[in-house]
């Protein structure tokens, strides 16, 4: 065997074991992608009714304004960006659209309204990229981007809500943003950007013939109510970006995959041509010699005789 062809060989193995690992991941990703589905489906009837109960207690709350969740007259001094990434790579172009959108972000931020941004991220990718650049991090949760919990949210959400409510002198933040991916379909996912804190209360008339709104009684009062019903609000809204953001990954990781095991296909039928041509190469070769040695041998004994 030719010096060509065992190399053209060894390179087909090596492909081949690179297509048995990225088609494991392309069928890893695929499985979790339906439980991170069906875990987001889950939550979003208890969102809906949050928000119900949330718009009603807002509703016959009289002291809207002074709420410290509510008040939009804080001073234009520091933001909180919570920005959610991932902890592994091969997920294609997932981590670095976030991270793109979260640059814009704090971009817009400084330059246009004057604040001092302070991250907050969740992911080893975020994180990296951070600390690479030396910008400071506020706090960095890693090892939860696959599969987060309620109580991660609660984690984080405790963590900008204390922020939040700390006096602007004393280091506090007077605006939440979070920066993740949205989860459409299997296809289709887009870096969303939204501002948490404070919460913005829209009034707005009803029209006739809607669904009328459930009636509740609120005890001890409304104002008592919504101050449980906010930051348990604000929990929910991080976990299901952390839910979102958890398809989305999934969901990139799987396309990156097939991709991979694509061209890993592609790649080795290439090899293969390589392999059998230098492999008719070396039989047409020893052909030659065979019929070249056969001609001298033939000549060399017509000529003794």
């Amino acid at each position: 065997m030719g010096a060509q062809l065992r190399v053209v060989r060894r390179r087909i193995r090596s492909v081949q074991a690179t297509k048995k690992i990225t088609k494991a991941m392309e069928l890893i990703a695929a499985s979790r992608i339906v439980k991170a589905q069906n875990r987001l489906t889950a939550t979003r009837p208890y969102t809906i009714e949050l928000s119900r109960a949330l718009t009603a207690a807002a509703s016959n709350s009289t002291s809207i304004d002074d709420h410290p969740l509510l008040s939009t007259q804080k001073q234009k001094v520091r933001a909180a960006m919570v920005v959610i990434t991932a902890d592994r790579g091969l997920a294609g172009a997932y981590s670095s659209n976030a991270i793109r959108e979260a640059q814009a972000l704090s971009n817009l931020l400084q330059e246009d309204e004057g604040y001092e941004v302070v991250p907050y991220v969740v992911g080893r990718k975020a994180e990296g990229w951070f600390r690479f650049r030396g910008r400071p991090v506020a706090r960095a949760w890693t090892g939860i981007s696959d599969q987060p919990s309620y109580e991660d949210a609660t984690e984080i959400a405790d963590a900008v809500l204390e922020r939040f409510l700390q006096p602007t002198e004393e280091g506090g933040a007077d605006q939440i943003h979070i920066v993740y991916t949205g989860f459409k379909n299997m296809v289709t996912q887009e870096v969303r950007v939204r501002r948490i804190l404070p919460l913005e209360v829209v009034e707005e008339q009803e029209e006739a013939g809607t669904e009328l709104a459930p009636l509740y009684d609120f005890e001890p009062s409304a104002e008592a109510v919504l101050d449980a019903l906010l930051p348990r609000y604000v929990r929910t809204v991080i976990y299901t970006a952390l839910l979102e953001s958890a398809a989305s990954e999934h969901a990139a990781r799987r396309r990156a995959m097939k991709a991979a095991t694509d061209n890993a296909d592609d790649l080795i039928k290439s090899l293969t041509r390589q392999a059998n041509q230098a492999r008719q190469a070396e039989i047409t070769q020893e052909i030659s010699e065979i019929v070249g040695g056969a001609d001298a041998l033939s000549s060399v004994t017509a000529g003794s005789e």
